[in-house]
């Protein structure tokens, strides 16, 4: 029951029935619209930004790590206002997004030293791969149905197993929506670190996306997803390990990709949709408008007089003046927490209220 054997001694064609490659048909194909549509985004750095954020906001939900989005966006403008833990959890989740992201685009590959990084910036350790027992997985009666493996040199093996399985495509041949479920289910039936496995095994399946070439960039976060089946998300996985039930596993994984991705585009339009009514109207109605302030104002739901200063490279006085204007235009909302004012992107916040 807790024998984990190489993701190789599948035979691929299990995941060739007809309903799974039905899925995977429609999976790949929304996945595709996604990529098309987030690449019409004249910066990028607004999507990771915001779609980051909420992914790590979900994500973070499923450790039962829950804060609000207020939360949320107040920390990432203002940090040193706020101590939320919480928040300040779900803001390292971001990060570790990032550092991910650039370590597969640099390299063009995903290797256990890469998750290690994300790891570490996610739980600020630098642990590494466990070398204690695991936590052992209970039923509702207590009864011990899952143990993940316990000794070091066996998490070292399969780590090194798994990536090679990620990164060598003749070793097994699928398609990588196919190899990215089956990447997950191995990564987290391995556990292998003390703290941060369901996060950590989250980012990889993105950054595997990237990695392959179906995203340009970390778009497609399936966190809501299981948040909105965790149930059957858990029962799968342990349906897969004491039946080798894989086919129903990736059926599932699969219908994740579709869903999120015909959610996130319409996200990923809305804010686009947003993006160019700003710059249409903020051009007609101020001499002041710049491209990078509109990089600024889609760069974060909230942002702050340092921050407009900083990326416009003018003074304080003037980047004051710029976004009071534009609070009287009606295009941000004004707020204040203590001696430090902030302003609400009206439009993007309501996006990501609205889709999330």
């Amino acid at each position: 029951m807790n024998q984990i054997t190489s993701l190789e001694q599948l035979d691929p064609r299990r995941f060739e029935t007809p309903e799974i490659l039905k899925k995977l048909a429609a999976s790949s194909r929304k996945l595709a619209e996604l990529k098309g549509v987030a690449a019409s985004i004249p910066n990028q750095g607004i999507l990771i930004n915001t779609l980051g954020l909420q992914e790590a906001k979900d994500s973070s939900e499923i450790e039962n790590i829950v804060t609000t989005h207020d939360e949320l966006f107040k920390d990432d403008v203002l940090p040193e206002a706020f101590a939320n833990p919480a928040a300040k959890e779900v803001t390292r989740y971001r990060q570790a997004l990032r550092v991910g992201f650039e370590l597969v685009k640099d390299t063009g590959l995903l290797t256990n030293n890469h998750i290690i990084q994300v790891q570490a910036e996610l739980e600020r350790n630098n642990a590494g791969f466990r070398k204690l027992p695991g936590t052992a997985l209970k039923d509702g009666a207590g009864q011990t149905v899952y143990m993940p493996p316990q000794e070091p040199a066996e998490i070292v093996a399969l780590m090194t197993d798994l990536e090679r399985f990620m990164n060598e495509d003749n070793r097994f041949d699928a398609d990588p929506l196919v190899k990215m479920a089956l990447i997950h289910h191995q990564f987290e039936s391995i556990h292998p670190f003390y703290d941060g496995n369901g996060r950590t095994g989250r980012i990889v399946n993105v950054l595997y996306l990237v990695k392959e070439g179906l995203l340009d960039i970390p778009v497609l976060y399936l966190s809501q997803h299981v948040v909105r089946t965790k149930t059957r998300y858990y029962e799968l996985l342990q349906t897969v390990r004491m039946h080798d039930a894989w086919e129903e596993w990736v059926l599932y994984m699969l219908d994740a990709v579709e869903q999120t991705a015909t959610r996130t585009l319409v996200t990923v339009q809305s804010i686009k949709a947003g993006l160019m009514d700003y710059k249409h109207r903020i051009r007609a109605e101020h001499k002041f408008y710049s491209q990078d302030l509109i990089n600024n104002l889609f760069s974060h739901p909230y942002t702050k007089i340092e921050f407009v200063q900083r990326d416009l490279n003018v003074s304080r006085m003037t980047a004051a003046r710029y976004l009071d204007a534009l609070t009287e235009s009606g295009f941000l909302h004004k707020q204040k927490i203590g001696r430090a004012n902030y302003y609400v992107n009206v439009a993007l916040n309501d996006v990501l209220l609205r889709q999330f």
